[in-house]
């Protein structure tokens, strides 16, 4: 890794759907995404995504499959 991105500055942003990814923190954050947690290195980046997003299925995938599994009212 080159020392210029070495220092370049990332933030990790989250969609509705929960799914994350890092963004350039100089660049405007894309619609449909908002951000979480602190700017920094790329590699602290990556470690917080990798601590926090547990579960790779979009939010509305796990929402369904959960109303799938409760028991029907009779």
């Amino acid at each position: 890794m080159d020392s210029e991105q070495a220092e370049k500055v990332f933030t990790v942003v989250v969609n509705d759907e929960e799914q994350y990814s890092i963004w350039p923190q100089d660049r405007p954050v894309p619609d449909g995404w908002k951000t979480e947690g602190a700017p920094g290195p790329e590699s602290a980046c990556i470690e917080y995504i990798e601590r926090v997003w547990t579960d790779m299925r979009p939010r509305s995938l796990r929402e369904q499959m959960d109303r799938e599994r409760e028991p029907s009212a009779s």
